[in-house]
């Protein structure tokens, strides 16, 4: 507001104020560029949970993005989700499984709480009750282990 004002100054004559804008005007877009890189490094880890995560944030990081941010987090959700169902057939590709290349197809794991039954695509279910260990297809778990229900029970 005090530019506008200097600039309607300068405008009538007074050119000593031609510096003080241009200064005022510089700062202000330095602070709009460092505003912009913060909003968009903010949106990166934003869709960098979605891939740690799933489509499901806990609480505790929830409550600490604006109402903005989570509605781009769900536009982001529905957007890979919609894009996964286009590929890879009937079913769909989950390109969240195996973000790293699996050395061994089914793992040994430890069930860190009660979670339930839990159904492989064999139609076989699996009890996960805490502290209970079972040898389970890494691709069924990797999801249960990023939210921490699941712990890899390395060798």
């Amino acid at each position: 507001e005090r530019n506008q004002a200097d600039v309607s100054e300068a405008k009538s004559g007074r050119t000593d104020l031609i510096f003080l804008i241009r200064f005022r005007h510089c700062c202000l877009l330095r602070n709009q560029r460092c505003i912009l890189a913060y909003l968009y490094d903010r949106l990166l880890r934003i869709r960098a949970l979605r891939w740690e995560y799933g489509s499901v944030l806990p609480n505790t990081i929830q409550f600490h993005m604006s109402a903005e941010e989570v509605e781009w987090f769900n536009r982001y959700k529905k957007s890979l989700a919609t894009y996964m169902r286009s590929v890879g057939g009937e079913e769909g590709l989950d390109l969240t499984q195996d973000i790293k290349p699996p050395k061994s197809l089914y793992i040994e794991v430890r069930c860190l709480r009660d979670y339930g039954e839990f159904e492989i695509d064999d139609g076989t279910t699996v009890l996960l009750k805490k502290n209970s260990q079972h040898f389970l297809p890494r691709w069924k778990c990797e999801q249960l282990i990023r939210q921490g229900v699941l712990e890899h029970i390395l060798s």
